[in-house]
């Protein structure tokens, strides 16, 4: 990039420093001047960032050393998430960061599992899979050169929030990024155009581009998503921790709502979502108390508002990721779609007329991916209770009665481009969800049953081989 350019991004907690840190590290040797404003944290001791195992590329990439992470953030492994019935009408199931069964011959495993179940197979899903299984046993499961051959298996991280965001700063700041913080800010604008931001004190700046990494520049229109979601209010808190820190989360449907649990060293972090249509803030608590079955602390209520940018790349100002809902914890993966699609359209100079309406086609259509994995949740599940009753009611888009109507009828994800989510991530919601298909592709048929089921005992003898060499998370932990 000839000359200078000046890049101000503006949010709070760990979204902007994620930014910053993302565009100094990337950016800088290119003469690129990252420019932080940092406003006051909305953060809580009782705020935590569950994330996907898709964050540990971006990690990678600013350098952060996974031991270092854990040390500073006192952070805990996750496999997934195990979604229960709390009425026991319906078995749970996992959502495990890790692929089931490697292929047989030039086709998939599923097609094969899913046509032995029609003849049979009484073997579960998740016992194919190293990261399913592993979790069950209360063991992690990390990827190495022999099991990477079978197939995929990974981790999130139940990270402290204000830890996290903590260490994020650090890593800008080293990488480059100038630090400005502020109180409140005004935006001057000159049309579409953001032409300065006021920090207060006689604060002005300018900037060739400007991120927006928390909503907080007001330049885009945000389309809202509430007709898919029934959920508009959150409670989060904190509870002891396990002394047996498990490997997953654990997500409780009652009939008011939802109560999830993301276990981790410093605490239990706690989610209750509901719907103010259907229950106070009084006896949102209560059920929140009630499904998690611990002592809460800290507790903060706030309005949910689910929706993303219509158009991301407004003028100069890019706003990245979108409010999800907070079912799957989506929000940091969004925003880390948001900000790797940046990364790869930045303007090589002030005319970025192409680069925007590229943003503008791809962003948007990664985050209604991923929205449609949360309305999913909502419009498929079969619990009992006013809240699942509303859920069910809620819309469902085009593309995901799409998807769903052909994974049922012949056992295939439909191949979107903006994906971000494995295609297990899929099976493993819509399977949970009770979405059995009907069928599988005819290329199927081509492999002899004996060879298949022989197949299948191999994979479930490395899968019980490998697990058992695995360690529990406080193993692992005491020599992190």
């Amino acid at each position: 990039m000839s000359g200078s350019f000046t890049v101000i991004v503006a949010g709070r907690d760990a979204p902007l420093w994620l930014a910053a840190a993302a565009l100094a590290r990337s950016l800088a040797p290119s003469g690129v001047k990252v420019e932080a404003v940092e406003l006051p944290s909305a953060l809580t001791p009782a705020d935590v960032y569950a994330t996907f195992p898709a964050l540990e590329a971006l990690h990678n990439q600013l350098r952060l050393d996974e031991a270092g992470l854990l040390r500073a953030t006192v952070a805990s492994l996750t496999l997934g998430q195990n979604f229960t019935d709390l009425a026991g009408a319906y078995p749970p199931f996992l959502h495990a960061y890790g692929s089931a069964g490697a292929r047989i011959g030039d086709s998939d495993f599923f097609a094969h599992w899913v046509k032995a179940r029609r003849y049979g197979l009484n073997v579960p899903l998740d016992d194919f899979s190293l990261t399913a299984a592993a979790a069950r046993q209360g063991r992690l499961m990390f990827p190495d050169e022999e099991n990477a051959i079978y197939g995929r298996c990974d981790y999130g991280y139940h990270l402290p929030a204000i830890a996290y965001a903590r260490l994020l700063r650090e890593a800008a700041i080293r990488y480059g990024a100038t630090l400005h913080a502020a109180d409140q800010l005004a935006v001057e604008h000159d049309g579409d155009t953001i032409t300065a931001i006021e920090l207060g004190e006689d604060r002005h700046f300018t900037a060739d581009l400007f991120v927006d990494a928390g909503n907080v520049l007001g330049a885009a229109t945000f389309h809202s998503w509430r007709e898919y979601f029934p959920v508009d209010r959150v409670l989060t808190a904190a509870a002891p921790a396990f002394a047996n820190i498990p490997v997953y989360a654990e997500n409780r449907a009652g009939p008011t709502g939802w109560t999830a649990l993301y276990p981790s060293r410093p605490a239990t972090y706690v989610t209750h979502a509901w719907s103010s249509v259907l229950a106070t803030d009084d006896e949102a608590l209560a059920a929140a108390s009630t499904a998690s079955g611990l002592p809460l602390a800290g507790v903060v209520i706030r309005a949910v508002e689910p929706g993303c940018p219509a158009q991301p790349w407004t003028g100069n100002t890019v706003t990245l990721g979108a409010s999800f809902d907070p079912v799957h914890g989506l929000d940091l993966l969004g925003f880390q779609v948001s900000l790797v699609q940046l990364l790869a359209d930045f303007p090589a100079g002030t005319g970025f007329a192409a680069e925007r309406a590229e943003y503008n086609r791809v962003t948007p259509e990664a985050l209604d991916r991923l929205r449609d994995f949360q309305s999913a949740h909502y419009a498929l599940a079969r619990y009992a209770g006013p809240f699942w009753e509303a859920a069910r009611a809620t819309e469902v888009s085009a593309d995901l009665a799409h998807a769903i109507a052909l994974f049922r009828a012949r056992a295939e994800l439909a191949p979107f481009e903006e994906e971000n989510l494995p295609p297990d991530s899929w099976r493993a919601l819509l399977l949970g969800h009770g979405v059995e298909p009907e069928s599988w592709p005819p290329a199927t048929d081509r492999v002899p049953p004996e060879e298949v089921k022989a197949q299948f005992r191999r994979m479930l003898g490395f899968v019980r081989e490998q697990v058992l060499r695995q360690p529990t998370q406080a193993e692992w932990l005491a020599r992190a």
